[in-house]
């Protein structure tokens, strides 16, 4: 719970900061990459090591992230001589929240029973949009159990469509009517 926290925070200071610098972008790609090196287990183990001086650390950090914002870097620094490397994911996830709610895009998180193809993800991104009232992205999952049907949680709101849970509607209305 506390890493969300200082992750919060973190992400929060350098939206300010690519916001203040018209670097939005810039910093979304940065951060993806920063996020991206610490997902490597033997990277990581070699961060967060004590016995490894900070100048090692830094000196494998500027080479695997060579092309990236010097205060991108700054910001990779400071996380791995405070040992918070580890959030680095959850950084860029929350950056992306605070860049998507600017630009007036929600995003939709939407599980359906088979596979979504291209043109039915824009159909429903278009129509979730147009109920929402903003540009909506999906991020989507399959999960058999549903049988058919989508789920999907957009802006709060958890919108149930699945066959799974009208079939569990009508068991429950016809469990009423035999009593």
């Amino acid at each position: 719970m506390a890493r969300r926290v200082y992750a919060r925070r973190y992400s929060q200071a350098v939206f300010e900061i690519a916001l203040e610098s018209k670097e939005l972008d810039r910093w979304q790609s940065d951060l993806k990459k920063m996020a991206s090196l610490v997902e490597d287990a033997t990277v990581i183990a070699f961060l967060e090591s004590p016995k490894i001086h900070f100048a090692d650390k830094a000196r494998l950090l500027s080479g695997q992230l060579p092309d990236i914002n010097p205060l991108a870097l700054n910001l990779v620094y400071l996380l791995a001589d405070r040992g918070r490397l580890a959030m680095l994911g959850d950084i860029a996830d929350d950056y992306q929240r605070l860049l998507n709610n600017y630009l007036g895009i929600e995003t939709a998180e939407v599980t359906t029973a088979i596979p979504l193809g291209e043109e039915d993800k824009l159909r429903l991104a278009e129509h979730l949009g147009a109920m929402v009232g903003r540009k909506v992205t999906l991020k989507t999952e399959v999960d058999s159990r549903l049988i058919g049907g989508i789920i999907a949680r957009i802006d709060g709101k958890l919108l149930d469509g699945s066959t799974r849970r009208q079939l569990e509607a009508l068991k429950k209305e016809l469990v009423k009517t035999v009593r």
